[in-house]
């Protein structure tokens, strides 16, 4: 038992270590904050592998780093707890499939989601009073649909690139993405 430990957290040390580094390597960098590349991807596969309690710990971990590298980009405590803390700790979610056939392709939608409806909800009502009138050529008349196509822009990207490297990687690794490797 202190051995399964000891490898959980050794594994979840490198891959936040793993997910900080990717972060720093973005392929797009929004305006506001949030970024199309693949730090999603050690995250889930933590969470996954570990199970809720402990992915939703690793979220909260990778958030915190985040929040700190990034420099807080915000404009309030309820932008930096949301955007922050609260929507990387929701990748954690992605837990719920821990043990499943194709948990980590459903744990990838759960996740992901999660993240996204928080990135969502604080962007309709915190950062609602930066809504630009036109946005990806369309008029904006009500910041939910900004918020929607802004956070869902870069969201579905990064969940569509995690879908395709958990993809690639299935038949190498298959017996770590399913977490088979741990009993």
């Amino acid at each position: 038992m202190r051995n399964h430990k000891i490898r959980m957290l050794s594994e979840g040390a490198l891959l936040i270590a793993m997910a900080q580094i990717l972060s720093l390597i973005p392929l797009w960098k929004m305006p506001w904050g949030g970024s199309i590349d693949l730090a999603m991807v050690p995250i889930l596969l933590f969470a996954v592998r570990w199970g809720v309690k402990w992915g939703l710990v690793e979220g909260l971990a990778f958030g915190t780093l985040q929040m700190i590298f990034e420099g807080g980009v915000a404009i309030g405590w309820q932008s930096i707890l949301g955007d922050f803390l609260v929507a990387f700790t929701a990748l954690g979610l992605a837990g719920i499939c821990r043990g499943m056939e194709k948990g980590i392709f459903v744990g990838t939608l759960v996740g992901g989601l999660a993240r996204f409806l928080v990135h969502y909800v604080v962007g309709a009502t915190i950062w609602a009073q930066y809504m630009p009138e036109e946005f990806f050529g369309m008029t904006m008349t009500t910041p939910w649909v900004y918020s929607f196509l802004y956070n869902g822009f870069y969201m579905f990207i990064d969940i569509a690139l995690c879908l395709v490297i958990f993809g690639l990687l299935w038949k190498p690794m298959g017996k770590y993405l399913k977490g088979t490797d741990l009993k």
